[in-house]
């Protein structure tokens, strides 16, 4: 054997070796690769399924102060306010308080002119004097019979029937005065008077104007308004009556004095419910004794609430309104969606006050996408979700 084969079987066995280890490095090369590449797929198909599920941002309902307010319209009353009108017929005469005049109680204020009824008294009064004419002479006519009773001048029929004559006489007498009084105490609401201080807040009449008695065939000639303290009506709903005392406080404002506030007292309620606006309505007490404030005017009333347990409040778009009702989409342990029935309390504009269908640990889905169904998984992203927030980088799908 030559020298040179050993040396070639050598070359032969080495370059078999290296190719098998090149045959086993490509294996190897071709298995990492398939390898990083299914792997490289299952995350894809996980970051595709993940983005599937829509994510919600979520909140917890807030539970508002107990001394929440609730703000409606009022109507201001005068306190004491008394139309008047004539008891007695005739012309006005005169008048001496015009509107704003303030009136003490007793005070003329008109009179009037009633010659028929001045006739009538007249007539009475000379009736009266006839009656009483007749009365004396059947009382002298009387006695003088009892004096020839002794002398059997005189029966005793005559003397009963006297007697039951001076009865009747007396009688008629009687009847007469109270005409006479009847017609003077007419005469006497020729004066028209203010019942009580306060102000006249509107006159309807003038002088010469022609006066009818009774107050069905026309307006007040006055009106007398006692403005030293005032009534304010208000029509609170139904479902807020319960929370509102009396002897709660409120604050009044009014369209003339845009910075500045009154208070006033819940006095009275009507205790029924008005069928047409499903409202009860209020009194309440309101001091004015510096008269700046004018009955009839209208005015703001903040009202406070006295409630046992505190609202819940959730944003509006929380709410979702369909076939199925007015809902709530919340999120449960278990990240599914869960819809609950609401019933509204307040809405307050951006937040709505609830009544009922959800407690404090519900948690909320601010703005429900459309398409969820009870049950359905989200991902709950923002502050109200377990564990930290989702990342930007975490958000973005895997690169090959």
């Amino acid at each position: 054997m030559s020298p040179t084969e050993p040396r070639s079987a050598v070359s032969h066995r080495k370059l078999g070796i290296f190719g098998v280890m090149a045959l086993i490095a490509a294996g190897l090369v071709v298995g990492t690769g398939i390898r990083a590449r299914e792997e490289q797929g299952i995350k894809l198909k996980e970051w595709t399924d993940d983005q599937a599920v829509p994510s919600v941002a979520v909140t917890l309902p807030s539970a508002k102060d107990l001394n929440a307010t609730i703000d409606l319209p009022g109507r201001l009353e005068a306190y004491y306010r008394a139309p008047i009108f004539a008891r007695v017929s005739g012309y006005l005469k005169s008048w001496s308080a015009d509107i704003g005049a303030r009136v003490k109680a007793g005070q003329v204020i008109a009179e009037i002119e009633a010659p028929d009824l001045d006739q009538q008294l007249l007539q009475a009064r000379a009736d009266l004097a006839s009656q009483q004419a007749s009365a004396r002479l059947s009382e002298a006519t009387l006695n003088r019979r009892k004096t020839l009773v002794a002398s059997n001048f005189v029966s005793a029929q005559e003397i009963d029937e006297r007697t039951a004559d001076l009865s009747n006489k007396k009688a008629a007498v009687n009847s007469g005065q109270a005409n006479v009084e009847r017609l003077e105490a007419l005469a006497g609401y020729k004066k028209i008077t203010a019942p009580f201080d306060g102000v006249v807040t509107a006159r309807d009449t003038d002088v010469g104007a022609l006066i009818n008695a009774g107050g069905g065939s026309g307006p007040a000639m006055f009106v007398i308004s006692d403005i030293t303290k005032l009534r304010v009506y208000v029509n609170v709903p139904q479902n807020y009556v319960p929370a509102i005392k009396i002897g709660a406080k409120a604050t009044i404002t009014l369209p003339e004095y845009p910075n500045r506030t009154f208070q006033a007292t819940v006095e009275a309620s009507s205790q029924a419910v008005d069928v047409a606006s499903g409202t009860t309505r209020m009194q309440l007490g309101l001091d004015n004794s510096s008269g700046e404030l004018m009955p009839g005017g209208y005015a703001s009333v903040k009202l406070n609430l006295q409630r046992d347990a505190a609202p819940l409040s959730i944003p509006a778009s929380a709410l979702i309104f369909n076939g199925s009702g007015l809902r709530v989409a919340t999120v449960g342990a278990d990240d599914k969606v869960r819809f609950k029935t609401v019933a509204i309390a307040r809405d307050l504009g951006r937040e709505i006050e609830l009544a009922s269908g959800i407690t404090a640990d519900d948690r909320v889905i601010t703005a429900p996408p459309d398409g969820l169904s009870d049950g359905d998984p989200v991902r709950v992203v923002g502050a109200g979700a377990k564990g930290k927030p989702a990342t930007a980088s975490e958000k973005q799908p895997p690169r090959s």
